[in-house]
Order: structure tokens, then C-alpha cells, then sequence
């Protein structure tokens, strides 16, 4: 005889307590999404809960849900249960922003029209080449255990190469090989500032949305933008301590997609050398102009080791081989060197050799031809969508690489409500609020990620929501 649907869920979350994947203290799925997993009404899953909680199973907690509070031992003992969900908000790292949390889950939901992916789509993925490579590796492949501290020699030695096409002069011994840029921040957040110390930043910029600096005990100090970026006027007012860094984004900012000329990082370079302010330049999507080359990195410009310049293949090729680079002093390389060693003892060596290759066969160039091609495409549609659907309701500007348009809204239009009913309506979009302490009347939208016909789409459906 079959069992009747709510003994379904009842029997379903006693087997996620009795598991261990739902601990005391943990808050179980909402209503609406267990009637949803188990395609029943509402009614069915609150009897399901009421009986689970007669058992002494889970407790309703007003503002928490359905917690669980015991588990089938926890009821047989008069002490009270281990809770590992109240070590939870104990650790040194702070979480991220509840909506940054909410996008970070909907961006696997596959859906949705993805506006807010800062990934390259699967159509662009080269997956010939990448076969290709992988079989060469592998062929070639002899018993490996981990890398050197800096990385794969072979690989440094290409990445030095790469910088070198920049203008960057940089030996393989002044490379890190990290597993996306990401972790280089966090590698000089914990091994090169001082609590308390000050990060500078473009205001709006992405690392607002992330804890690696505030969780190291930072203080992030935003500084206002203009058409070229960060404005060095405004950090001279700011900058009182030595205690401090700059962290800046000069090729196709994220968010707002700002180019900065040459002029400007001139200046903020001799502004920094002058304020005795180092520099973080982070370049993850340098290689992705459409209209002409960027202006050389400031580090090609640095001759008193002032910059610490970040690389990645993650936004240019794939996210999934975890495969970026500092360039620096090498005194400052080996500190870092020896903090991801005591990290993680280094980055895939498979994915190192891959890389390699990548880089030193010529087919990184062909295929970042290839991808500047796709994305000038993308870029233009949406543009041409924006101008037809939004154009009566916000303003932009035209970037000339990256993935991203920062459109900034008509200040009747609340972002907040926008970004919930686009939602719930399959659009994502990225509230600009995650990027800024301030309130901001921006959204960042993507056109790298969604098929063509999904980003007209998506922003028709942005448009039908404002009018109703």
C-alpha cells in the first residue's frame, strides 16, 4: 500500500536528522520549498511538520522556520544535544550579505536568465581544444606529487611571458601561482597587512560583497569614481596613515565596467609612490577588450616594486581549473609562497600543466580572439535591448570589454522590489546595494553568461515588471 504523502516527508527528514545532515539547530527547507520537492500542497507538508514536531523532532521559531531540535539519541539523554549551528557565526570569517548568499545559490539554478553571472557561457567554452590539451597532458604526464611553493616552473615561466606582452617585466621567481585571484587577496589580506589597516577601493567595487579584507580586520575605505575609475585627487584627502593599501580594478571595473586611460594610472602611481601607498592591481579581465588593446597595466609602469598585480584564466577561459597569479617582489612572492603552502600546499597540478599549455602553445591568443568576437556580440545586443526596453527608465554607459553594463535606474524605481520580482519572475539580476555601503540606483548586468535570446528576454521581462 502506498505511503500517504506527508508520512513521504515525515520519513524524509527523520533519514536527513538521523544522517547527520540536518544537525540540532539546523533550520529545515520552507514550507513552499518542501511542497515544491514533493509537488503537494502546503496543507500536506504542515501536518508533516505538526507530527514531526509532536515527536520532538523540530520546533516552528517565529522569524526562524522549522528547527531542528533533537534528534532520535538526542531523545533518549537528559542532556541537552551538541548544537554545532551555534559555532556557526563564531568563526574569524564573516558570512557573506544575505542577498550576496541568495544570488550565490541562484546562480547554479540553471532556470533562470542569468544577468548576474560574471562567467563566461558554455557556448564559448573551447572544448576541442580544451580535449586536446588534457590528451597532451596526459600523454606527457610522469609521477607527480605537489609543486614547487610557487607553482609549476613550467607554468610561471609562461605566465612571465604572458606579463611580459603587457609590459610587464617580471621574472618566473616573481610569480605565485594561485588558485584564483580570489585567494591572493585573502593570501595578502592575512600575510601582508596589519589589523586594523585601511583598503582603499573604488566605490561601488565587487569586494564589497565579499569579508576577505573585513574578516582579516580590515577597514575598507570606498573612494569615489568618474569615467576613468577611481580619482586620485580624493585618496590624497583620504590617505592620513601609512598603515594602509589600494586595491583598484583599471580594466573593465567591476562593477560599472570603467576603462581607466593611461594618464590617470600615471597618476595614481605616482600618488602612491609619493604616499608610500602599495598597490593591489587586479587585472582578471584585462584580456577581455572588444574595440581596441587597454591602455599597459600600471604595473608595467611600477620600477620601485610598489604594485602587486593579479591575474586569472578564470574570467578569460574556465572558473573550473582554479588557476590565477601575483606578480611582485619576490621577497613579498616568497611570504605569499609560503602562507598558500601552509594553505592548501599549492593548486592543482593538473590544472597547472593544462594552463601551461594554454598559455605556451598559442592557443590562449587564438582562443581569446575568438571570445572578444562573442562577447562584442553579446555586449551589443543587450545594448540594443537596453535602448529599446529601458531606455525611458535608466542610463548606462557602453563598456569597451569585460562582462558588464552597470545600469542605473530612474529614482522612482525601487531596486530592491526590482531585483525580487525579476526573480521571481526567472530573471537575475545583481542589486548594485551588494557593491556599495551606500544605497545605490544600480543593477550590474551581465551579458557574457545567457544565450542572446535570453538576455533580450530578460530584459523585456525587466521592462513589463516596472510598467505593472
Amino acid at each position: 500500500m502506498k505511503e500517504p504523502k506527508y508520512k513521504v516527508i515525515i520519513n524524509f527528514v527523520k533519514e536527513q536528522i538521523t544522517n547527520g545532515n540536518w544537525p540540532v539547530g539546523s533550520r529545515l527547507p520552507s514550507q513552499r520549498d518542501l511542497a515544491k520537492q514533493f509537488s503537494v500542497n502546503r496543507s500536506t507538508v504542515v501536518t508533516a511538520l505538526d507530527e514531526l514536531a509532536a515527536d520532538g523532532l523540530v520546533e516552528g521559531k517565529l522569524g526562524m522556520g522549522t528547527i531542528v531540535v533533537n534528534n532520535t539519541w538526542t531523545l533518549m539523554r537528559s542532556a541537552p544535544p551538541v548544537n554545532w549551528n551555534e559555532q556557526v557565526g563564531r568563526g574569524t570569517h564573516q558570512a557573506s550579505l544575505s542577498t550576496v548568499q541568495a544570488i550565490n545559490l541562484a546562480e547554479s539554478d540553471e532556470s533562470l536568465i542569468q544577468l548576474s553571472k560574471g562567467e563566461l557561457s558554455k557556448d564559448l567554452f573551447p572544448l576541442e581544444d580544451m580535449r586536446a590539451v588534457l590528451t597532451k597532458v596526459g600523454q606527457e604526464l610522469e609521477p607527480f606529487g605537489y609543486e614547487d611553493p610557487k607553482g609549476n616552473p613550467q607554468l610561471r615561466e609562461a605566465i612571465a611571458q604572458h606579463l611580459n606582452q603587457k609590459g610587464i617585466k617580471v621574472d618566473a621567481s616573481s610569480i605565485l601561482v594561485v588558485s584564483g585571484a580570489l585567494q591572493a587577496l585573502h593570501l595578502i589580506s592575512i600575510g601582508l597587512l596589519e589589523k586594523e589597516s585601511t583598503v582603499f577601493l573604488e566605490n561601488p567595487s565587487y569586494l564589497q560583497s565579499l569579508s576577505t579584507f573585513q574578516s582579516a580586520g580590515m577597514k575598507l575605505h570606498g573612494i569615489s569614481m568618474d569615467h576613468e575609475g577611481i580619482i586620485p585627487e580624493v585618496i590624497k584627502e583620504s590617505h592620513q596613515s601609512k598603515d594602509s593599501v589600494l586595491y583598484c580594478h583599471p580594466n573593465f571595473h567591476n562593477p560599472t565596467g570603467t576603462l581607466m586611460g593611461v594618464n590617470r594610472r600615471k597618476e595614481l602611481l605616482k600618488l602612491a609612490e609619493t604616499a608610500q601607498l602599495p598597490i593591489i592591481e587586479d587585472d582578471v579581465y584585462g584580456d577581455l577588450w572588444m574595440d581596441s588593446p587597454p591602455p599597459s597595466p600600471i604595473k608595467s609602469h611600477d620600477r620601485h616594486g610598489n604594485v602587486l598585480y593579479l591575474g586569472s584564466l578564470s574570467k578569460s577561459l574556465n572558473p573550473g581549473l582554479r588557476i590565477g597569479w601575483v606578480a611582485g617582489p619576490e621577497a613579498v612572492i616568497d611570504r605569499l609562497a609560503d602562507l598558500k603552502m601552509q594553505t592548501d600546499y599549492g593548486s592543482s597540478s593538473l590544472s597547472q600543466r593544462a594552463a601551461a599549455e594554454w598559455l605556451s602553445s598559442g592557443l590562449y591568443e587564438k582562443h581569446l580572439a575568438n571570445v572578444r568576437k562573442q562577447l562584442e556580440v553579446r555586449r551589443n545586443a543587450a545594448l540594443e535591448a537596453l535602448e529599446k526596453h529601458l531606455g525611458n527608465y535608466a542610463e548606462w554607459e557602453k563598456p569597451e570589454g569585460g562582462f558588464f553594463i552597470w545600469v542605473k535606474m530612474h529614482p522612482d524605481i525601487s531596486l530592491s522590489e526590482l531585483y525580487r520580482k525579476a526573480l521571481a519572475n526567472g530573471v537575475l539580476i545583481n542589486p548594485g546595494r551588494i557593491y556599495a555601503t551606500q544605497r545605490m540606483q544600480h543593477f550590474r548586468l551581465s551579458f557574457a553568461n545567457a544565450p542572446v535570446k535570453d538576455l533580450i528576454k530578460g530584459i523585456a521581462i525587466i521592462e513589463s515588471l516596472i510598467e505593472d
